[in-house]
């Protein structure tokens, strides 16, 4: 495992898409309220609690910042429809936003997206593309569909009302432990990370905020140690099986958020995150994915390496829509 810091400041952007407040994400906690699930902190031992966004109503976050983008488009555009890429949880999130609120959606996703994600979507009602799994394939079909049909782009992360929805789930955690010392999140695209950073960071600056990624996917950690945003090939980072962060690159809104609020980006291994995910299930009976795993993978060794204050610490699980087959035989077969 490996942290880097954010305390290089610089940032080779030079325009930011928007901004994102505390009062965006206030404003967008009242939004959602009545489509979300407000998720408990589970507390995993002393000092340290798990926010259960597997507990979410889609069994992952991605439904805070896709209720909160499709509840503030006009009539024009919720006639026309929504059109997302995803490789499952913020393909659920849209799906169940737009079964919500009455709005056609359409959803490219790739074909190495687990099943489970897949059926879920197709669930709530939204239309399924299934591509190839570089991700330049899906974002051209998404655009596609938006030229032929006139849809609206739902962006996975980089979309600031996108980002002040994930904020919510930060809000709750200061609500709901308001002397939390450390608070560690899943990364991929950085929406989540970004968003719970500002919320955390503007009500107290004394909490700190880490990003969690894999080894084999470590954009986020390149590009805070370059101080530029940097770009992976799909390739490389389908490697891991924490399919939700196999994004290419934190989003250009989101990695200057990052780099203002967030403390720095620690990468795990695939060992640790399996392990990470069997220890939810064995021992605190969490069904939880691989990619929700990634804050526990990381726990031991930032904890040995001092990069923690002391306090309270909330590990973000992003989700919990895992193949219950591989789930099954994690359990069966793992030695430690």
């Amino acid at each position: 495992m490996t942290l880097t810091s954010s305390s290089t400041k610089t940032t080779a952007l030079t325009t930011m898409p928007a901004s994102v407040s505390l009062q965006d994400i206030e404003t967008a906690q009242q939004r959602i309220a009545p489509a979300i699930y407000r998720t408990p902190l589970v507390q995993l031992d002393a000092g340290l609690y798990a926010k259960a966004e597997n507990l979410q109503r889609t069994n992952a976050f991605k439904l805070r910042g896709a209720y909160n983008f499709l509840a503030q488009l006009d009539e024009d555009a919720r006639t026309r429809g929504v059109v997302a890429y995803s490789s499952g949880n913020h393909a659920q999130g849209v799906a169940c936003a737009a079964h919500l609120l009455n709005i056609p959606a359409t959803i490219v996703i790739p074909n190495n997206a687990p099943e489970v994600k897949v059926a879920a979507t197709e669930r709530w009602g939204a239309t399924v593309i299934r591509c190839g799994n570089d991700h330049s394939i899906r974002e051209r079909l998404a655009k596609e569909v938006v030229e032929r049909e006139g849809r609206t782009l739902v962006h996975a992360f980089d979309h600031p009302w996108i980002v002040a929805g994930q904020g919510t789930a930060g809000l709750e955690i200061l609500d709901d432990l308001p002397d939390v010392a450390n608070v560690l999140v899943c990364t991929g695209g950085g929406g989540l990370l970004a968003g719970v950073a500002v919320a955390i960071k503007e009500r107290n600056p004394k909490v700190k905020v880490f990003g969690v990624e894999p080894e084999l996917a470590a954009d986020a950690a390149e590009s805070f140690a370059k101080g530029e945003r940097t770009v992976w090939e799909s390739s490389q980072v389908s490697r891991t099986i924490a399919d939700g962060v196999r994004t290419i690159a934190l989003g250009e809104l989101n990695f200057t958020l990052a780099q203002r609020y967030v403390d720095g980006i620690i990468t795990v291994s695939e060992d640790a995150i399996e392990e990470a995910t069997y220890t939810y299930a064995a021992r605190h009976r969490m069904v939880v994915e691989p990619t929700g795993a990634l804050t526990l993978a990381a726990l031991p060794e930032a904890t040995a390496q001092g990069h923690l204050q002391e306090g309270s610490t909330v590990l973000m699980v992003s989700g919990g829509n895992v193949d219950l087959t591989w789930l099954a035989n994690l359990l069966a077969h793992h030695t430690h």
